[in-house]
């Protein structure tokens, strides 16, 4: 895949677009998340079998993310992320029928929608967004992040309040995915322009080439523990102040709204520390904040104390997929590639997640299931040094 010149005006309209469809995909993912302790009561699981259902997005993830890389390769992001959106309202739309109708099966068959649908979005607007980056000349990845997290915010805040008044989920799952199909058939089409390769021609990169370079896998495993970190808690973190404090699915949805506001506002900042302090130091410090706030939720006590930790937990999280997604998209030509195979590891944090802390909870409790992501973290900082800019030329 190679790429066009294109006018800066044109680059700060794919900025926008790109920020855009960024926000579109957390809102379509937390809009459900906010609601899971009501998923899980409409389909009448055990916290173990939500665990599993959960694992039916989360490995259609995994499987879809190796398909990713050739897909933007030959098709370029907008088409794309255009295909994958459409998935994932797809997978919303069905999710809602089931939560209605109370179908297990047609409720996991949604999930297969939404975790084809999130990965491939995931990997095609990453690479676009390192595209518009490098013709800017200056570090927004963590803000274009950040607009995923503003989603989520969005995502959790209307979780609450249909929560609060009372719609049924599957009515907001509904509405979500009418905005998500709206919204995204107009922004792709503000998106670079993209070259495909010529007929008979070679690509840049092949998928066994990149998964032979120690540096990609390396970006993979910081993927893997801050995405583990990242989505134990967007998996769990209402149910765990729902069932281990005995709080309603408003005060769930809240702390999940904690969380992801305070993903943000590390993203926001982001950006600026990177470049002051560089991508090493801030994911070691990053993963600092994760700890202590993991600790808080899990022992804190009370639901102020945990709140505190969500936001902490949140911070924590912030930067390790975008400063991973950066390195992994430094050389323009094999981006693609890189981005699809680092992001397949990354991605068996939510494929194995799930499962582990549903599995573990059934035994201990959700709160203390949540412990497990100490491991992700330690895997994600003993990889840290892997996120070094690459030398120029």
């Amino acid at each position: 895949m190679t790429s066009i010149d294109v006018l800066p005006a044109r680059v700060n309209t794919a900025k926008i677009a790109v920020g855009v469809t960024f926000g579109m995909n957390g809102l379509a993912l937390a809009g459900w998340l906010a609601r899971a302790p009501a998923v899980r009561d409409g389909l009448d699981l055990s916290v173990a079998g939500f665990g599993l259902l959960l694992l039916c997005m989360s490995g259609t993830s995994v499987a879809s993310i190796p398909l990713a890389g050739p897909l933007v390769q030959r098709f370029g992001p907008a088409r794309a992320v255009l295909g994958a959106s459409m998935s994932m309202a797809l997978g919303l739309a069905v999710l809602g029928t089931a939560t209605l109708l109370g179908s297990v099966v047609l409720a996991g068959l949604a999930l297969l929608f939404c975790g084809f649908g999130t990965s491939t979005w995931d990997v095609a607007m990453n690479v676009e967004a390192a595209d518009v980056e490098r013709r800017l000349g200056r570090t927004i990845m963590p803000r274009f992040h950040a607009g995923f997290s503003l989603g989520t915010v969005a995502g959790a805040g209307v979780g609450a309040i249909t929560a609060a008044t009372g719609l049924p989920v599957w009515a907001q799952l509904y509405l979500t995915t009418a905005v998500v199909v709206a919204v995204q058939i107009a922004v792709v089409r503000r998106f670079l322009p993209h070259a495909g390769p010529e007929p008979g021609a070679k690509p840049a990169m092949t998928a066994g080439q990149a998964w032979r370079e120690p540096r990609t896998i390396l970006i993979g495993l910081i993927l893997l523990g801050f995405g583990f970190t990242e989505g134990s808690a967007n998996d769990w973190l209402a149910i765990s102040l729902v069932d281990g404090y005995d709080a309603g699915d408003t005060v769930g949805a809240i702390g999940f709204g904690v969380f992801v506001t305070a993903m943000t506002v590390g993203r926001m900042y982001g950006g600026p520390a990177t470049d002051r302090w560089g991508r090493v130091a801030v994911l070691r410090l990053t993963a600092v904040s994760a700890a202590a706030g993991l600790l808080l939720v899990v022992f804190g006590g009370t639901i102020p104390l945990a709140l505190a930790g969500a936001m902490l937990w949140g911070v924590g999280a912030s930067l390790g997929f975008p400063i991973g997604m950066s390195a992994a998209a430094d050389d323009p030509i094999r981006a693609a590639m890189r981005v699809s195979v680092a992001g397949s590891i990354g991605y068996a944090a939510f494929l194995a997640g799930p499962p582990l802390i549903g599995f573990l909870a059934a035994h201990l409790g959700v709160r203390h299931a949540l412990l497990c992501a100490f491991a992700a973290l330690l895997v994600g900082l003993a990889a840290a040094h892997a996120a070094k800019p690459l030398p120029a030329g």
